[in-house]
């Protein structure tokens, strides 16, 4: 989009990354890899990402990128590093490199680089995160998968993602979370939002109780911080008690639908078959995800 495009949050972050790429020494006669510059290789030379920090792709997405990449072939090339078998490991790229096997290419414009495992894992993640394809909880073990492997500070990740250090302790807290409520944000039942607001609470079965609550009324953030507010200081709540509105099983199918398929929060007000849909995000790149989505012809 246009307004991705002038960024200036994304112009810095991509200057990030682009720092992180120390080119492959080549010699002269490799002229296909010089100055950065791409080269075809074959898919099947290719192996996965063990830095990868998405568990989740959406396939309806992906076959619409193979479908596209069929008809105009693979317009940005991944990132590859050259291992010591002759073969290489991507480093960038995975949704292009798995739809172009989708979509049946034999091989991908590639860029060589020589990069540490440290480089790497660091690379896959800014990708990722500028392009907003990691859930909250793939952000939060990214996250820590750098604290714990490479022992970096809050600080130091801040630093190489291009978030504010109090963001990237915020993901970090996530992990804290339950399993099975650390599951509801990977599907999209929970949000960001609602996931900090239910670690207020210090025993995991009082986070999952709440969590199922939240989960069952289809409660938006500020809904959820006005119940959790309610359960710690139930004082307070008998002050202005609010009967809670019951949602109609079929307005709450739809909500579930919708969230699946935007991979974002989604609260439908519905009264007498008048309303509104209230979409929520936390990033720009959800936003601008979703514009491209809606805006599809």
């Amino acid at each position: 989009m246009t307004v991705a495009a002038i960024d200036p949050k994304r112009r810095a972050l991509g200057k990030g990354l682009d720092s992180l790429l120390p080119r492959v020494p080549t010699p002269a006669s490799a002229a296909d890899t010089e100055g950065g510059k791409p080269r075809e290789i074959p898919l099947d030379q290719i192996d996965h990402n063990p830095f990868q920090t998405r568990s989740h792709m959406n396939e309806e997405q992906l076959a619409e990128l193979a479908g596209s990449i069929t008809s105009n072939g693979v317009v940005q090339p991944v990132l590859v590093r050259p291992l010591a078998n002759g073969r290489f490991q991507l480093i960038a790229g995975e949704r292009r490199w798995r739809a172009s096997q989708l979509a049946g290419k034999q091989t991908i414009p590639a860029i060589l680089r020589q990069v540490s495992d440290e480089q790497a894992m660091e690379i896959t993640i800014v990708e990722n995160l500028q392009r907003s394809d990691l859930n909250p909880m793939e952000q939060a073990r990214a996250f820590d998968r750098l604290s714990r492997e490479f022992h970096m500070t809050q600080e130091q990740m801040a630093v190489r993602t291009g978030k504010d250090r109090a963001s990237v302790a915020n993901f970090l807290r996530l992990l804290r979370l339950p399993a099975s409520v650390q599951a509801r944000v990977e599907a999209g039942e929970l949000s960001f939002g609602h996931a900090r607001t239910l670690l207020a609470f210090e025993h995991p079965e009082e986070i999952e109780k709440a969590a199922k609550r939240v989960v069952d009324l289809s409660l938006s953030v500020r809904q959820t911080e006005t119940y959790v507010q309610g359960l710690m200081h139930p004082e307070r709540a008998k002050k202005n008690p609010k009967p809670e509105t019951p949602i109609d099983p079929n307005v709450r199918e739809v909500q579930q639908r919708l969230q699946r398929a935007l991979g974002l929060k989604v609260h439908i007000e519905d009264r007498n078959g008048r309303g509104k849909v209230i979409i929520e995000y936390a990033r720009l790149e959800d936003f601008d995800m979703l514009l491209e989505q809606l805006a599809r012809e």
